[in-house]
């Protein structure tokens, strides 16, 4: 299968838009324990990189799976194959954050979950911590919760013919936010399915369908799609409503399916630059970059507490390079590896 250079550009920018979002509170810290101000950036939504990983990883489903729909065993092998790729990682950081959370609570100013809250992070289960918040133990983890029901969903599909399979996906995502939003709010786990956030699988499974049935975009489109989805990011970034669970949808999930699109639908690139080589790179690791950095940046912002406090944009530079340095590392040596062993323990 070729190499989308496009997509993994777009899901290396997405982690570190991810990134950027949380490093921003951070450089906050420090600029009150030295007590001077700290303006944050509002130049993008930052936290708007979950929605382009959504819109991802529908295409993506689509694109990987396709040798799959209609095949016989192909929903095992699917759900198996997604089970070696997400849990190992997930799992090891989950279990980090509770053993930094044990011998050192103050570090991470969070409340101590219950066994019953811990069991559900590690399931993928939606579930209410001590403070109402549905957000599993490793807070991170609530866009895994939505990752989890849409490949069983998607795995479910498959089952059916494939001509189906994505129909059926959209079908019941639909379903689920239309009941929230129509006779909501929805007991739990349904009231947090049924958020309109899931659609935005069934808009990059869409740009699946239509990539896989050879739809390609003259350059000049490509980009022009591309500087309409960062102008209503921008847009997006200054709005109120947009932060709002239909905002997000209504502004951002169009601006993502703009950007997915123009990154997919283009010709193979056969020589790329070294920008997008290296960017590429980074895209492979935006898994690890994504669950990972927040423990590089804290371990340097606990350097900085001590050291520096005032030099918060030096600490901004230096704490997205060594969240950068920390993913390249997980995934070469910790995710990759664990993620072919596993493959190979389930015969995926």
């Amino acid at each position: 299968m070729p190499q989308l250079y496009g997509i993994q550009v777009l899901r290396a920018l997405a982690a570190l838009m991810v990134a950027v979002h949380h490093v921003q509170a951070d450089a906050a810290f420090l600029a009150t324990r030295a007590g001077i101000a700290f303006a944050p950036s509002y130049a993008l939504p930052w936290n708007a990189g979950v929605d382009l990983f959504f819109v991802i990883s529908g295409f993506i489903m689509v694109h990987s799976s396709a040798g799959l729909f209609g095949q016989p065993g192909g929903a095992r092998l699917f759900i198996t194959r997604r089970i070696a790729r997400i849990v190992p990682l997930y799992w090891a950081t989950t279990t980090l954050f509770l053993l930094v959370l044990l011998a050192s609570p103050a570090l991470l100013n969070s409340g101590a979950p219950s066994p019953q809250q811990i069991a559900a992070s590690y399931l993928f289960w939606p579930m209410a911590n001590a403070a109402g918040e549905l957000q599993p133990v490793y807070s991170l983890g609530w866009t895994l919760n939505y990752e989890m029901l849409f490949y069983a969903l998607f795995g479910a599909a498959l089952l059916a013919p494939g001509r189906l399979v994505v129909p059926l996906v959209c079908i019941a995502l639909a379903a689920l936010v239309g009941t929230q939003a129509l006779a909501g709010p929805l007991p739990l786990p349904f009231g947090f399915w049924g958020q309109p956030i899931v659609l935005e699988f069934a808009a990059g499974m869409a740009v699946g369908l239509l990539h896989r049935n050879g739809l390609r975009l003259d350059g000049r489109l490509r980009w022009l799609m591309a500087a309409a989805g960062v102008a209503l990011l921008v847009a997006a970034a200054g709005d109120g409503w947009a932060q709002t669970s239909w905002g997000a949808v209504a502004l951002r999930g169009p601006a993502a399916l703009l950007l997915v699109t123009a990154a997919a639908c283009g010709r193979n690139v056969t020589a790329p630059s070294a920008l997008v080589r290296s960017l590429a790179i980074l895209g492979d690791a935006s898994y690890a970059l994504y669950l990972v950095h927040p423990f590089a940046m804290r371990a340097l912002r606990e350097v900085f507490a001590r050291l520096a406090p005032s030099a918060t944009s030096l600490f901004i530079v230096l704490a997205l390079i060594a969240a950068v340095l920390a993913a390249l590392a997980v995934y070469h040596w910790f995710e990759r590896p664990m993620t072919k062993v596993l493959r190979r323990a389930l015969r995926a």
